[in-house]
């Protein structure tokens, strides 16, 4: 039954996702072009899901588990790391270029979109080589 909600989530953000137009790169374009013809509906988008965030993560911190049972794991970190900085801002250079993230490039990619294809496969070697980067830089222990 676990899965099956889990999938039934994720269907629903897929659909929220495409009913936004956010699967959409022209859209996502438009926003980030400030100096042309701007868009702002991904400023309402992004929003909605702040505020719908703001609210679960209000809720999670007085929760021992998570809605399907499973451990509540919240960060613990609130400093401002150059790492973090520096990874958000490798992301959002590849948001802007690509107008894509990896949420909608999933959605995107199961719609038959070859863009949002090569998008997923450099997305997942950038995570093989951070990972094999972390895994060299951690010592292994016995």
């Amino acid at each position: 039954m676990k899965r099956i909600t889990e999938y039934l989530v994720g269907l629903l953000f897929g659909m929220g996702l495409i009913i936004s137009g956010m699967a959409n790169p022209e859209k996502v374009l438009g926003f980030l072009d400030i100096t042309g013809t701007w868009d702002p509906s991904l400023a309402f988008v992004m929003g909605g899901g702040i505020l719908v965030g703001l609210f679960a993560f209000t809720a999670a911190k007085k929760r021992q588990t998570a809605c399907l049972g499973d451990p509540m794991s919240l960060p613990s970190s609130t400093s401002i790391t150059p790492r973090l900085l520096i990874g958000s801002l490798l992301f959002g250079i590849g948001w802007g270029l690509a107008g894509i993230c990896p949420g909608p490039a999933l959605v995107s990619m199961a719609a038959g979109e070859w863009k949002a294809l090569l998008f997923v496969i450099a997305m997942v070697a950038g995570m093989a080589v951070f990972t094999a980067y972390e895994n060299r830089k951690t010592p292994k222990t016995p």
